[in-house]
This record gives structure tokens, C-alpha cells and sequence, in this order.
């Protein structure tokens, strides 16, 4: 076996790890935890209540990324219509970030809306990890747009080229 081949093997088993689990209103208090870690950071509008985070898992499809069985952070989407979905969050805890597991996540669940004409997010224009993660993923600019989540701070609405 040569070494590109080696570290073909190595990406294959690091991928297989991640898996997206779906949450349940039980999982109120997990999900507000992860939200919780990005209390600070003005590139992130979470969800900060009990309330929210229900409301939350009713609207939108949400799951837990897991790695090796521990979770490791959220991913969701919304269906705004019969062909458009709307990634609404993707959140990885501190201690599991910069292990490629967002990608993986993002990948898993690009295969569950590859139906879909229109895939669209919003991200904030200093949030670069997230922005190259997107556009890896084939996601363009489409617009800024000021204040977007009524916190004062602007976002970039992308769009999954297709």
C-alpha cells in the first residue's frame, strides 16, 4: 500500500466515526448546552432558552453529531417548501473542534437534501472557518444582509451551487 493510499484509508475510517443522531424534544437540555458555548460569539444567533430550543425541534429537522458515541455538537435544516431547505444551524462543541467534523456532518447531510433545487444558510461575514467550510461544499455569496437576526450584527446569505 502506497502512502496515498494509506491516507485515503485514514480519511475513509476518521469519516465513518461521525454520525448524525435525530433529537427529540427529551433532548431539550443537550442541545441548549451546545447553544450555550456560543453565548459569546457575535458571528453565531443561537437559541438560549428551553423555549426556543422546543420550538426549535418542532420547526426544524435537528441532530446531534456524534463521534465515537459522544456528542459532539448540532446540525439542522429547515423545509421552507417542497423545494427548498435551509441549513439553520451547525454548531461543534470547543473540545471537538478542528477534527473535520462539521465537514463530515455537512456531508451527511447534504446527501439527505441532494433533492432539493434550492439549498441556502446564512453565516456571519467574520465567521471565515464557516464561510471556507461552505464554500468547499460549492455554497456562493448571493447577499450581505445588515442585521439579520435584529442583533445588530450583518450576515451572508449563501447558496448551494448546483
Amino acid at each position: 500500500m502506497n502512502k496515498e493510499q494509506y491516507n485515503s484509508q485514514q480519511e475513509n475510517k476518521k469519516e465513518s466515526n461521525v454520525e448524525l443522531q435525530k433529537t427529540t424534544l427529551k433532548d431539550i437540555q443537550t442541545l441548549l448546552d451546545i447553544e450555550k458555548t456560543t453565548r459569546e460569539l457575535k458571528t453565531y444567533s443561537g437559541y438560549f432558552t428551553e423555549e426556543e430550543i422546543k420550538d426549535y425541534i418542532s420547526s426544524d429537522v435537528v441532530y446531534f453529531i456524534t463521534k465515537e458515541g459522544k456528542i459532539a455538537g448540532s446540525i439542522s435544516y429547515e423545509i421552507k417548501d417542497t423545494n427548498h431547505a435551509y441549513l439553520s444551524g451547525l454548531v461543534i462543541r470547543p473540545e471537538f473542534q478542528r477534527q473535520g467534523l462539521a465537514k463530515q456532518a455537512l456531508g451527511k447531510l447534504f446527501e439527505e437534501l441532494k433533492g432539493y433545487e434550492l439549498v441556502d444558510l446564512v453565516v456571519h461575514p467574520e465567521n471565515s472557518s464557516a464561510l471556507n467550510l461552505y464554500k468547499s461544499f460549492g455554497f456562493v455569496v448571493k447577499e450581505r444582509i445588515e442585521n439579520y437576526y435584529g442583533d445588530g450584527e450583518p450576515r451572508l446569505r449563501m447558496v448551494l451551487e448546483k
